[in-house]
């Protein structure tokens, strides 16, 4: 697939490569939560694409939230530290199996923050499950339970992710080669 941004960008992570994985994630989720019940919790805008193939692979029954968060300006490319709830939850999640679904985890901060939030809420259990893992960005130490890929310290986009909000209909993850 060709975008017409003229930006020259290489694939890092195919669309093959990235279906595969989220069929091993959903496996994986739907032995770990069996019989329990869950609540997907989506960061948006770009966890979306994620949320929705991985629902598909989840052979348990399960819901859907979204929290949407900044901790970016427009045409910037590294986070403020500064973080801002943009949407909060539609329901109470008191007691409840709690699952964030994430596009990318770098510095820690922004989820750092959001757990820390949710903790406050009293769900049953939270964990993670991102995309992609920048590790080698990590100021924060973070657990992350579910882990699609460990990337590189490079900005990405596609699949969800966006640059200058732009580029996030592309089926695998980019990386600018300029």
């Amino acid at each position: 697939m060709e975008a017409n941004y003229n930006i020259p960008y290489e694939t890092l992570i195919s669309e093959h490569d990235l279906q595969n994985r989220i069929k091993e994630l959903g496996r994986q989720i739907s032995t770990d939560y069996a019989g329990q019940d869950l609540l997907l919790l989506c960061i948006l805008k770009g966890g979306v694409l994620f949320l929705t193939d991985l629902m598909r692979q989840l052979s348990i029954p399960h819901e859907i939230d979204f929290l949407a968060v900044s901790s970016y300006g427009k045409e910037v490319r590294e986070s403020t530290g500064v973080v801002r709830i943009l949407k909060d939850l539609d329901e109470p999640i008191a007691g409840r199996n709690v699952l964030i679904v994430e596009d990318i985890v770098d510095t820690g901060h922004t989820l750092t923050y959001i757990t820390n939030i949710l903790r406050a809420r009293q769900p049953g259990s939270l964990k993670i499950c991102t995309l992609l893992d920048k590790k080698e960005r990590r100021q924060v130490n973070i657990p992350v339970d579910y882990i699609g890929f460990t990337i590189p310290d490079k900005f990405v986009f596609g699949y969800g992710l966006d640059l200058d909000e732009k580029l996030r209909n592309l089926p695998f993850i980019a990386v600018a080669t300029q």
